[in-house]
């Protein structure tokens, strides 16, 4: 049996879109075993994609060498994988596949990784998801086009279950007005559209968007659930609206309703990818002169390219799910 570990990405929509990698990997050989490394606020995600047979979680920080530990995982792992696929493009993400002596390892070159890698691909400009899976061919070839979306596994009554545990009642629904990056990516209107919604919402994210939701009405659970959690809310909501996330591609992978506002980033690189079944996507973009422009902050001030967008047009766009 082959064995293959997959170094996943530091970001959960990274992440996400990620999963056509690991899914051509299984249909090329579905007899392999193939663990994914996650760091621990990814790995959730990782455990409910149905091509991973094992998630190892581990503690690293952002911006953080950890030499000793890594040093550490990569003796424990050795000699357990024949082939490595290191997705970041770090290299700190290459050590631990280089000191656990996997023979065949894989990934974009980047930061002076010749050696820690034996398997180097050049970076293309496209977007993430065939960024991602043309690891799974040889160097230079391009992957099988549709690629597979992405899904994740939930189960039905665990939703129930959290639903019970916050004391949220369907039909509800869910508004995510944060976004890891920074304010360039948040949409200022979610207070204005709560109050026009014909439902309960539900505000989710994590500690550090506890001021985009400041004043918008709703049952705020924003850093106040675990990433697991938050994935059976969004699953058992009537519909989502949110910025460019990390929960907006979950809420993609989980079939669910969704509306999605772009503004410093691009839907043409990150699209929300929605699993089969999914009853409807629609992504709002703009696109005025100045978008993309992929900082934290407007570099000129004006915000435009999200402030423009109105919330009579994001509630159209609710309708039209």
């Amino acid at each position: 049996m082959q064995r293959i570990l997959v170094i996943a990405p530091n970001w959960i929509g990274d992440a996400l879109m990620a999963q056509p990698l690991l899914a051509r990997l299984r249909e090329k050989r579905p007899d392999m075993k193939l663990d994914v490394l996650a760091p621990e606020w990814v790995a959730p995600v990782a455990r409910r994609m149905p091509e991973v047979d094992e998630v190892i979680p581990v503690p690293f920080r952002h911006g953080s060498l950890q030499i000793g530990s890594r040093w550490k995982l990569g003796r424990a792992l050795r000699r357990r994988y024949d082939e490595a696929i290191v997705l970041p493009n770090s290299w700190k993400a290459a050590i631990v596949p280089f000191l656990a002596d996997i023979p065949v390892r894989s990934g974009y070159v980047g930061e002076s990784r010749y050696g820690l890698l034996n398997r180097l691909y050049r970076k293309p400009d496209r977007r993430m998801r065939e960024h991602y899976a043309r690891l799974a061919e040889a160097p230079g070839d391009e992957p099988r086009q549709p690629l597979p979306q992405s899904c994740l596994e939930t189960d039905s009554a665990q939703v129930a279950a959290t639903c019970r545990k916050f004391q949220v009642q369907p039909p509800y629904a869910v508004l995510c007005p944060g976004a890891e990056y920074g304010p360039a990516k948040r949409w200022p209107y979610f207070a204005d559209l709560a109050r026009r919604l014909p439902i309960p919402a539900v505000l989710l994210g994590s500690r550090n968007d506890a001021s985009a939701a400041q004043g918008v009405a709703g049952k705020n659970l924003v850093g106040q659930t675990t990433l697991d959690e938050a994935i059976d809310l969004i699953a058992g909501a009537q519909y989502i609206v949110t910025n460019d996330s990390g929960l907006m591609h979950v809420a993609a992978a989980l079939g669910r309703p969704l509306v999605a506002l772009f503004g410093s980033s691009s839907p043409e690189k990150t699209p929300p990818q929605s699993s089969s079944g999914s009853t409807g996507t629609r992504v709002l973009w703009l696109k005025p002169e100045c978008s993309p422009f992929f900082q934290r902050e407007c570099p000129l001030g004006h915000f435009r390219c999200m402030r423009e967008i109105s919330v009579d047009h994001v509630m159209a766009e609710v309708a039209r799910l």
